[in-house]
């Protein structure tokens, strides 16, 4: 963590991967985060990966380290009511609310700026229009799972396994929050940002020129299998069964690469053969694929993983192991104590495993470790307390009345 951010409160009212994420990149920079849950917890409360054991969600907790809890009955009037003054609490740098909830609902835009009217609703949403969407449903209307795997498949789509719409529209999102507290502090003016999921994939989409490949060529892109689309690079199996990703986007790197393999000659008679330049368009190498794939690959197969290592160690060879991620987490060591960005931390029930912090590299500033994940509700008096300034008594009786829970209270 950083405390680039020091100073801001952020409310956030959300459930599943975009809003959390864009909080907790958030929160990473040095923002204050508020997260309010139902009491019992909200429908990502137990989600998938589980901890062994007692089952709670390490999903949960991987979004919500560092958060202060606390949990609300907002299926009754006076939990809706204080939900929406912990978001609209003042403060020079507060009045900044992300949420997933509906456009019209009582978490409305609109019910906020009634109680501050310098308020900044950040919301994310399925499609534009008000329709319901998540990752997957968003990734199959725009036709990649169509695109995506070996050629063999026919029609048959492929979900990918990462969420990447929600992972690019939370951190568009963060980045959205502060636009707008920008805008604010040069004009006094808040506003509300619809960060739609279906958006910012048209939109990635649309930047990477898939809209407009498509558009002028009438087609849809072919599926290519494990070969990078439009440059040099694919899995290659070592002698010694190892497999692993080569890629040569640029001229630097696939003259390294060549050099590397001892293959120079191999490739010069194929560019006479084919009249073609193959070090300076990338494009060229992925059209000629089907002649250089069986070159690299005998190159590659006639050597032990530890050797080509050692090879391209010190080279502009672009390069990679497929690791399965209890390897990475292991005997690879890219995930480990070593990381800087890792701690091992405990959370708030007492699991202890290797936690990220801030992905960004700040040098000259310094790092703290991630924070934890707090249990539900561990911060329900504190925030009543500190941000509505509730005396003890009243908060005494909201609890006393099921309006709130703490984490002692389960």
């Amino acid at each position: 963590m950083y405390q680039v951010l020091s100073g801001m409160r952020v409310v956030e009212g959300a459930a599943f991967i975009a809003a959390p994420l864009c909080c907790q990149h958030l929160l990473q920079m040095g923002a204050e985060v508020i997260r309010f849950d139902m009491v019992g917890g909200g429908p990502d409360y137990r989600r998938w990966p589980r901890a062994p054991g007692d089952g709670a969600s390490l999903y949960w907790e991987g979004l919500n380290k560092g958060k202060k809890s606390i949990a609300l009955d907002l299926s009754r009037p006076e939990g809706r009511e204080l939900a929406l003054a912990i978001a609209t609490a003042p403060g020079e740098g507060a009045g900044l609310f992300v949420t997933n909830y509906p456009v019209d609902g009582f978490l409305s835009h609109a019910n906020l700026v009634k109680r501050r009217g310098d308020m900044i609703t950040v919301r994310i949403m399925g499609w534009a229009d008000g329709r319901n969407a998540v990752d997957y449903t968003v990734n199959s209307a725009l036709g990649l799972p169509y695109i995506t795997g070996p050629e063999k498949l026919g029609d048959d789509p492929v979900n990918h396994v990462l969420p990447a719409w929600d992972i690019a529209a939370g951190t568009y999102a963060a980045f959205a929050l502060l636009a707008a507290e920008r805008h604010r502090l040069r004009t006094g003016t808040g506003g509300e940002v619809r960060v739609p999921l279906g958006n910012v994939a048209m939109a990635t989409l649309g930047h990477l020129g898939q809209i407009a490949e498509v558009s002028l060529s009438g087609r849809d892109r072919p599926r290519t299998g494990n070969d990078i689309f439009g440059a040099f690079g694919r899995d290659f199996l070592t002698s010694d069964g190892r497999r692993i990703m080569v890629a040569a986007l640029t001229r630097r790197q696939w003259e390294a690469l060549i050099r590397v393999l001892g293959i120079e000659e191999e490739v010069k008679r194929l560019e006479w053969e084919l009249n073609v330049d193959l070090a300076g368009d990338e494009g060229l190498r992925f059209a000629h694929r089907d002649r250089l794939n069986p070159l690299v690959a005998e190159a590659i197969g006639r050597r032990r993983f530890d050797d080509l290592a050692r090879a391209f160690e010190g080279t502009a060879v672009c390069w990679g192991p497929y690791n399965t991620t209890k390897e990475a987490v292991g005997a690879a060591g890219l995930i480990s104590e070593d990381n800087v960005m890792f701690s091992l931390i405990e959370h708030g029930e007492g699991r202890s495993y290797l936690t990220p912090g801030a992905a960004a590299e700040m040098p000259g500033l310094p790092r703290q470790p991630a924070g934890r994940a707090p249990r539900l509700g561990e911060h329900t008096d504190e925030v009543l307390a500190e941000v509505l300034r509730l005396p003890q008594h009243e908060i005494a009786r909201l609890h006393d009345e099921g309006v709130v829970r703490s984490a002692e209270e389960g």
